[in-house]
């Protein structure tokens, strides 16, 4: 999953949103489910009823109401489909929690929400009306020309996810959501893979006193080499790069490009099972929820405040991590940062879980990048915050 494309190393730093907040401790939002070993991603199980509602919380109801069935693009196994819900809003409210409900559980590998304004959803209903079927294809973002907030997120092990008591997304009048969906067919059944119908359960708040929240991403490259004794041209990362572009469009393979030149400041790309990249803090906040997402080979994600200084913290330790597990949890206790400060991604991958996973058995080995497929890999620290 990802926030924005970073055209450039400027544009990449702009994904790191940070903002000035309160310091009152919260009320846990959600809690981490228990750690279980990599097994890659299940579709067994299903989510927790919502908890009562909290003072002045309604729930709405947005999702598809045609299914949709996906058919990845490009010879490639993945799609990301946007479509634009509508929760008709005709006065101010905060978005303060979310339960997103897989309907097609063994293909959904992750859905993001994204606000729109009431232009944008303009903008976003001709892109919809222009495009054969339900929603359009969007890889990487939600498709929709200028900013677009992200405010609701899901993937595998998520249940409801409570923000903050006294926090929510903003939502003014006529604001409309884009529902990004990535369809992995590599869990599709003999059968194809169906339709899906997914939607989510938005809890929204006009109680006075709210105050506003943001999400923050930071990113670091993957540069994965083939494991031993594993061959093929695709384990040239020259070619694999390529490949990335071919699937998903020539946006994605320059993300690849300018992620080392953000991270690695442009030198030769340096291979191996763990990355990491230092990210500046241009605005002062208090972190208070996080959450790690990686793909089927990732092994563990850390993230970190002021690493190796004696400001040094921790916001977010998965050592064992699992696919599908993925909730966004409430760090123990809210934590401050300064302009100046840096914040630190570090993923480890492994090649050798290529075997080992049934999705992933028959595709032949790649050297891996950053890419929105399921076959590909991604090292996304998620924060939210609280602006002033």
């Amino acid at each position: 999953m990802r926030f924005a494309r970073p055209a450039t190393a400027a544009a990449l730093a702009a994904t790191l949103l940070l903002a000035a907040c309160g310091t009152d401790d919260p009320e846990p939002a959600a809690q981490a489910p228990p750690s279980s070993p990599h097994t890659g991603h299940s579709a067994s199980g299903s989510a927790p009823p919502a908890g009562p509602l909290r003072q002045g919380e309604r729930f709405v109801e947005v999702g598809l109401t045609t299914p949709y069935t996906p058919a990845a693009p490009n010879g490639g196994t993945d799609e990301y489909r946007c479509f634009l819900v509508d929760p008709g809003l005709t006065e101010a409210a905060y978005l303060t929690g979310s339960q997103f409900r897989p309907q097609n559980a063994a293909i959904v590998h992750h859905a993001i929400f994204y606000r729109l304004d009431p232009e944008q959803a303009k903008a976003a209903e001709k892109v919809d009306a222009g495009t054969p079927g339900e929603g359009w294809t969007c890889f990487g973002d939600s498709g929709v020309e200028g900013q677009t907030a992200w405010v609701a997120h899901w993937a595998p092990g998520a249940g409801e996810t409570l923000m903050p008591a006294g926090f929510g997304f903003t939502m003014p009048p006529g604001s409309k959501l884009v529902m990004q969906v990535h369809y992995n067919l590599l869990g599709a059944g003999d059968g194809g893979p169906g339709s899906d119908a997914s939607g989510m359960q938005m809890r929204l708040s006009s109680a006075p006193g709210l105050k506003p929240l943001e999400t923050g991403l930071v990113m670091a490259p993957i540069e994965l080499p083939c494991a031993p004794g594993e061959s093929g041209r695709l384990c040239d990362r020259d070619t694999a790069v390529a490949d990335v572009g071919t699937r998903f469009g020539a946006e994605s393979a320059e993300t690849v490009k300018q992620l080392n030149q953000w991270c690695n400041g442009g030198g030769v790309p340096k291979s191996g099972n763990t990355q990491s990249c230092d990210q500046p803090i241009e605005e002062g906040g208090t972190v208070y929820m996080a959450a790690g997402h990686m793909h089927l080979l990732g092994r563990a994600i850390k993230v970190e405040l002021n690493p190796g200084t004696a400001k040094a913290q921790t916001l977010l330790d998965i050592p064992q991590y699992n696919f599908d597990d993925q909730a966004l949890v409430p760090l123990a206790k809210p934590i401050q940062v300064a302009k100046g400060d840096t914040v630190r991604v570090t993923c480890t991958h492994d090649a050798a879980l290529r075997k080992q996973l049934p999705q992933l058995q028959k595709l032949p080995p790649r050297y891996v990048v950053w890419g929105e497929g399921t076959s590909d890999e991604m090292c996304l620290g998620i924060l939210v915050m609280a602006p002033a």
